[in-house]
């Protein structure tokens, strides 16, 4: 899966989460940048790509995560360990 799908795929549970249909995330997006990006929806962010990319995120590795990018990286590395 390439950058770009993992980023269509993602987009649409920020959508859900945040329920706006509009809302753009990018690289450097942070919970600063979102509003309503609490502790709560950021669960329901981790929950939410979990069920969609068919992957399971360690507490470590999702509190280490800075920004949107990142995050994108971390589902990039999950599903290259599924496909080995």
């Amino acid at each position: 899966m390439s950058r770009n799908q993992v980023y269509e795929q993602l987009i649409t549970v920020f959508q859900d989460v945040f329920d706006e249909d509009d809302i753009q995330i990018g690289d450097s997006t942070s919970a600063k940048d979102i509003s309503g990006w609490d502790s709560m929806n950021h669960i329901n962010l981790v929950l939410g790509a979990e069920q969609e990319f068919g992957v399971k995120f360690k507490t470590a590795e999702v509190a280490q995560l800075a920004n949107v990018g990142e995050f994108v990286d971390l589902i990039l590395a999950k599903l290259s360990k599924q496909t080995v």
